[in-house]
């Protein structure tokens, strides 16, 4: 892939729609969120038409905070999963990415004060437009071991949400499957935090 990636998250779209762009913008993945589902289940597209299914991602039980993703391509085959942190991702959004059982990453929000401030001024109605261009918060995908691979920061945008994939250090096709699929199913679980 090309990077940086781009995610673009359609807010004002009536079901959450987000697409992903490599930086010659081409279009790599596509997710329409279904509404009102109390067990979470996305499609992932090759495609804005939504032809071309890729991967699926399901939650592992009826909404909950601590609900474990699962992704699989399209025959069923598993390629690991993402789990919020539980509580601890109530101060700061802090994910695992796991293959099997084995946490292989961690997704960890680097300034919680930023996500905070952004939540608390969304919800003052003229404001909530100058706070998504101006607060970027940024996400950092590391290793179980401590190396930073990636980072996820948002980016200024009006009535959109934006985010700017950065390459940090090289990682395996599966390591890299795993970490956007996380990130996907991270933003649009986030997304109401900023």
């Amino acid at each position: 892939m090309e990077y940086p990636l781009n995610f673009s998250f359609k807010i004002l779209a009536l079901s959450p729609q987000l697409a992903v762009t490599d930086a010659g913008g081409n279009l790599i993945y596509y997710v329409k969120q279904k509404l009102f589902k109390l067990k979470e289940e996305v499609t992932v597209f090759a495609d804005q038409e939504q032809t071309q299914p890729l991967y699926k991602i399901n939650a592992d039980r009826v909404i909950d905070f601590s609900a474990r993703y699962h992704f699989s391509d399209t025959t069923g085959n598993a390629l690991g999963s993402v789990k919020r942190q539980g509580m601890k991702s109530l101060w700061k959004a802090s994910y695992d990415i796991l293959d099997g059982e084995e946490i292989v990453m961690n997704i960890v929000q680097e300034n919680p004060w930023i996500g905070v401030v952004d939540s608390i001024l969304e919800q003052i109605p003229l404001v909530s437009i100058a706070t998504s261009y101006l607060l970027h918060p940024k996400y950092l995908i590391s290793r179980a071991d401590g190396t930073p691979v990636r980072r996820l920061t948002k980016q200024p945008a009006f009535f959109e949400g934006k985010f700017r994939l950065d390459k940090l250090a090289d990682i395996s096709e599966a390591e890299e499957r795993r970490a956007i699929l996380s990130l996907l199913m991270m933003v649009l679980l986030e997304r109401a935090r900023g």
